[in-house]
């Protein structure tokens, strides 16, 4: 195995292994609360619209703290960064557990999106430079998608279970062993990062006016369909928001280490896979809201049965990511791939919005649903395999890894945002069962014409030569020299 580790391709394996599972844990905090919600808003008082902080304190954190984690794990080190996001993980999540407040949940749910601020662009770093660019990175990028959407899957799967059984409190109390375990593991497993003291500085004031900027651009969106678009928490945090961002790309062409290299963005790859990446993430994050309210409203799920029934579009995911698209990458090229990949996805989704009905069933659902996770697996690795392979410096994937998952964020917070207000609007105020999957199909329509419009997007790639034979190597097995030669192409 090819890899900038100088270390033996045993510990490449756990590198990889160690950085999948990082991000498994990250993405299961994306859906592990929604099944606990009801139950959490009860016992600790929330009221029906600030409820959603639950769930929106995390994002905002996580959304505007992003640009600041990757700077630090350019600077700092990218070990240093997982291990202590995974530590700020941990310790949230118990203090989540523990809370016996809505002030406190809220605030723990924060900490832990500083924590994963922290850790996804560490983790990403940490892909990009340990894994030579060709077949090795795209299907080391390839294991890291799956293991995210497993762990969307099964915070969804897990919440119901744990709530079920446990009570809500368990949905954060079992991040704490994961979270430590990991912590461990990495000090272990990972490279020591360089010595600290290298005399370069951090750009304090370009770090804060960005993090204010991308905390009120995210809060603004996640906050404008409950308090409303025209208000101080929906407009105008988006116009401060806005304008700070814009103060900071003034800071950043005054700076002379700037936080973000403003000629990052003139790499077309970069620019192009970041653009891709928000308009695939507003219709993805949005599916899975349309779904979720069409199961359990609609359809009358339970929390669990709704959770399992999100395990088909993921075990098809998984497979497709860990098993066909680094190949398929190998031989058709990053640009073909994506476009396919959301292709797929897009015509996923439309097959899954003709099987909505009023009375319908899961099965009509699950043909649209198996093509959506085979788009996704071919997807979304792709978008990170465009961001790696967009010609930034090694000393720069910090700051190129949080540029792409902020991308990834704002376009979360704004498809739902979109999609929300899409299907309230269709639907009107006081919505029948009828009205309801009306507004859900007008939504899920407007979110498969954005993942269609994502796929042309991502066409304004450069084209890439295939990539040249890989070297004789001395395989372990039978298995393992197929598999390298098909990779190779």
């Amino acid at each position: 195995m090819a890899t900038s580790d100088s270390r033996s391709p045993r510990w490449a394996g756990y590198t990889l292994a160690l950085l999948a599972f990082t991000q498994f844990i990250v993405t299961i905090d994306y859906n592990i609360v929604y099944v606990a919600l009801p139950d959490i808003g009860s016992r600790l008082g929330f009221s029906a619209q600030s409820l959603q902080w639950v769930v929106s304190a995390y994002a905002v954190a996580l959304g505007g703290l992003l640009l600041f984690g990757g700077r630090a794990a350019d600077r700092i080190g990218p070990r240093r960064m997982l291990v202590t996001g995974l530590v700020i993980y941990a310790f949230s999540s118990l203090a989540g557990g523990l809370a016996n407040n809505a002030g406190l949940l809220v605030a723990a749910r924060a900490l832990q999106g500083v924590g994963g601020a922290l850790l996804t662009p560490a983790t990403l770093m940490l892909v990009f430079t340990t894994f030579a660019p060709g077949p090795e990175r795209n299907r080391a990028t390839s294991v890291w998608g799956a293991m995210g959407s497993a762990g969307l899957a099964a915070g969804s799967l897990l919440g119901g279970v744990l709530t079920s059984t446990l009570g809500w409190s368990w949905v954060f109390f079992v991040n704490v062993p994961l979270a430590l375990v990991t912590a461990f593991a990495a000090t272990r497993i990972l490279p020591p990062d360089r010595p600290l003291g290298t005399g370069r500085s951090f750009d304090a004031v370009g770090a804060v006016v960005a993090t204010i900027g991308s905390t009120l651009l995210v809060f603004g969106l996640v906050s404008g369909p409950a308090k409303g678009w025209g208000s101080i928490e929906g407009l105008g945090a988006l116009t401060v928001g806005a304008l700070l961002l814009a103060v900071f790309v003034l800071i950043e062409k005054r700076s002379i280490d700037p936080l973000v290299p403003l000629r990052l963005f003139g790499l077309r790859g970069l620019t192009v896979a970041m653009l891709a990446m928000i308009v695939f993430q507003a219709s993805l994050g949005g599916t899975y809201y349309l779904l979720t309210t069409y199961l359990q409203t609609a359809l009358d799920y339970s929390p669990l049965a709704a959770g399992i029934a999100f395990l088909p579009p993921t075990v098809v995911c998984m497979a497709v990511s860990m098993k066909l698209n680094a190949r398929v990458l190998g031989h058709l090229g990053v640009r073909a791939t994506l476009f396919l990949g959301t292709v797929g996805t897009a015509v996923g989704l439309a097959a899954i919005i003709v099987g909505m009905s009023t009375h319908g069933s899961y099965w009509a659902l699950l043909p649209g649903i198996a093509i959506w996770g085979a788009g996704g697996g071919f997807a979304f690795p792709s978008l990170f395999v465009a961001v790696a392979s967009s010609g930034v410096e090694p000393a720069q994937q910090g700051v190129a890894s949080a540029l792409a998952s902020t991308c990834r964020q704002i376009g979360g917070a704004l498809g739902l945002a979109a999609l929300v207000a899409v299907a309230n609007s269709h639907a009107g105020h006081d919505p029948g069962p009828h009205a309801l999957v009306g507004g859900l199909r007008m939504a899920g329509w407007v979110a498969a014409a954005g993942t269609l419009a994502g796929a042309f997007i991502g066409l304004g790639l450069k084209k890439q030569p295939r990539p040249a034979p890989a070297p004789a190597t001395t395989p372990a097995s039978t298995a393992e020299a197929a598999e390298a030669a098909t990779q190779a192409g």
